[in-house]
């Protein structure tokens, strides 16, 4: 007859969980050292950034309409706008959206503007 089996040997579960634990600690101080590099921008006068700024600025309104220096311009004529204004203005795009304008007209006037060469893009309400 067979002798039944009562209990259970632990020590190789053991030495497998304290394996893992080895290993965790050893990862983790790894992982904190990933994220995004931000640069935080500094305080400056608001005239300063007007005097010296060559920044395209677009509006893209409720009704999805785009302007650029208070002048309308078409969808269409979007890549052609930032083009042509890109060697007057290196610093880059600003777009003012009202609240109520779409998602997707604001990305085509950004995806327009990367097309053409345009690095940087800033958002503004």
């Amino acid at each position: 007859m067979r002798d039944s089996f009562n209990e259970i040997n632990i020590t190789p579960l053991t030495d497998i969980f304290l394996v893992l634990l080895i290993i965790m600690m050893v990862i983790a101080p790894m992982l904190d050292q990933q994220g995004l590099n931000l640069a935080v921008p500094e305080i400056v006068n608001q005239e300063d950034i007007v005097k010296d700024s060559k920044i395209m600025n677009f509006t893209v309104t409720h009704d999805n309409k785009y302007f650029f220096n208070d002048v309308e311009i078409a969808a269409a004529d979007l890549e052609k706008t930032v083009s042509d204004s890109l060697k007057d203005y290196p610093d880059g795009l600003l777009i003012q959206v009202d609240d109520d304008a779409e998602h997707g007209a604001v990305v085509r006037l950004m995806d327009s503007a990367r097309n053409v060469g345009v690095t940087s893009i800033s958002l503004s309400r």
